[in-house]
């Protein structure tokens, strides 16, 4: 056979049936029988064929692909990864396949991202916005019918599906539990403050504070980029304060990771001269020295929510939209200094 693309008719003839035969296994057509079926996945094997399902996606008659977009705003944090991981578990599942994209916090590369998956055209969005995306920016896909899922940050003003962490339950019970270990001057270190996600973790350190008897100073609160070189950073300043904190509740476990290596720079322990609590609970955080006590929000369980949200909505045919709010859990390990490790208590 003459070298160049392997077409339909030269399986058909390598195998000894029809095109049409060809066609309905590249279709997945129970018409099939299973011995016609294995000869001609055999063939097209040897012959080197590849499906162009981009192609076949065209001639849907509402122009969709079998193609879902998860558009991400940091995929440097490995929550992010562990997200898509468990989107991906969902879709592959379900005959998708995923289009992923890290926007680096840019809005204008996210808004390009998203319009390259659009002329695609995906079947739905899963999003982690970049910083200062408004409803504006997801009103195009709602108004073409495309559901999306907006996972992470939520964006006030959408009509979009949501799935969030209860941040601040989260950091209620960081701060409730750093408390009853004896710590009196607790700092929150590292995030964006102008995001809806570092507003609500605030809100939860402060009210666990409040009810903790004990003093909120603005100058323990201390922002950063949400990274290791953000938590790096953000010990730093909190170490430099004249009446300086004896632990600290972490944006997450990236920042957490970062203050633990600007301690060690210090010649401080985690764990035994400082606190640290983190917040995610990524694969890193149960491996870490010492394992990182942190607020698990199981970020591959929430990417597997996210997804079958929005297979839902896709099989439904319209997306109406949902708000999901995932409960948290304390893990204590040894980062915060508690003699019971390994353990876990359920939020409410």
């Amino acid at each position: 056979m003459a070298k160049g693309r392997v077409t339909v008719v030269d399986i058909a003839k390598a195998a000894g049936v029809s095109k049409s035969t060809v066609s309905l296994v590249l279709q997945g057509s129970p018409l099939v029988n299973e011995g016609t079926r294995a000869k001609v996945t055999a063939t097209m094997r040897d012959l080197g064929y590849v499906y162009n399902r981009g192609a076949a996606s065209l001639r849907q008659a509402n122009g969709r692909s079998k193609i879902i977009g998860i558009v991400v705003n940091d995929l440097t944090n490995s929550f992010f990864a562990e997200l898509a991981v468990g989107v991906d578990m969902v879709v592959q599942s379900a005959g998708f396949v995923q289009f992923l994209s890290n926007t680096g916090e840019s809005i204008d590369r996210q808004r390009e991202v998203i319009a390259s998956m659009r002329e695609h055209g995906i079947s739905g969005l899963i999003v982690s916005p970049a910083r200062a995306t408004e409803a504006a920016d997801l009103k195009p896909l709602v108004a073409a019918g495309i559901p999306v899922v907006v996972a992470v940050r939520n964006v006030p003003g959408t009509k979009v599906s949501s799935i969030v962490s209860d941040n601040r339950a989260g950091t209620y019970a960081a701060v409730e539990h750093l408390a009853s270990l004896g710590h009196r001057r607790v700092a929150f270190l590292g995030g964006f403050p102008d995001t809806a996600v570092f507003d609500e973790r605030l809100d939860g350190y402060r009210e666990a504070l409040s009810a903790a008897g004990l003093e909120s100073p603005p100058e323990l609160v201390i922002s950063s980029a949400p990274s290791r070189a953000g938590g790096v950073d953000a010990i730093g300043r909190a170490l430099s304060i004249p009446d300086r904190p004896t632990a600290a509740v972490c944006f997450n476990d990236a920042v957490a990771f970062g203050v633990c290596d600007g301690l060690r720079a210090r010649r401080m322990e985690p764990g035994r001269d400082f606190a640290v609590v983190g917040f995610d609970d990524v694969i890193e955080a149960k491996t870490a020295v010492p394992a990182l006590t942190t607020i698990s929000v199981d970020p591959q369980g929430m990417g597997r929510r996210a997804a079958q949200l929005l297979l839902k909505q896709i099989n439904a045919g319209k997306a109406d939209a949902e708000s999901i709010v995932n409960s948290v859990r304390l893990v204590i390990r040894e980062s915060c200094g508690a003699k019971q490790k390994q353990s876990e208590r359920k939020l409410a």
